[in-house]
């Protein structure tokens, strides 16, 4: 990494980019939306403390499994003084986000086993509709894949 020492306090976007495996543009974009923070030299070029490394991993971690990028950028918030998350702080944001995964996993598991028979729209669109969904009763319940979005 152009010889910087593992100890160095700052980084360039170059830098960071290549040690992160995250784009130069990617960088930008979440400094743009308050995700990581620089400061300018007297060059105006950018200079990222080194901890922002593992704000960059946490990012990246929460991106993977869905989480928004809003409700990664008003968690990263919570952090007294803006500093880079610990260990203390990854367990509570995994906790924190634990319910929303385990819903996001039912959903994809749901989504999964009953996409192929018929995800409840009423459009009565396939012979088995007929069967699920006879005379569209599930209109009533409102507009959409019913069947999905009530269980």
């Amino acid at each position: 990494m152009d010889g910087v020492p593992w100890d160095h306090k700052e980084l360039s976007v170059g830098q960071l980019a290549e040690r992160s495996g995250v784009a130069v543009s990617a960088l930008h974009f979440y400094e743009r939306q308050h995700l990581i923070t620089s400061r300018r030299t007297s060059g105006n070029q950018r200079r990222y403390r080194r901890d922002t490394l593992r704000r960059i991993a946490l990012i990246r971690v929460a991106q993977r499994v869905g989480i928004p990028l809003a409700d990664i950028r008003a968690a990263l918030a919570e952090l007294p003084d803006g500093r880079t998350p610990n260990r203390e702080d990854w367990a509570r944001l995994a906790e924190r986000w634990r319910a929303e995964l385990d819903e996001r996993i039912h959903r994809l598991t749901q989504l999964r086993d009953e996409f192929t028979d018929c995800v409840g729209c009423g459009c009565l669109s396939l012979d088995r509709c007929v069967l699920a969904n006879p005379y569209d009763r599930l209109s009533s319940h409102g507009p959409g894949p019913r069947r999905v979005l009530e269980s």
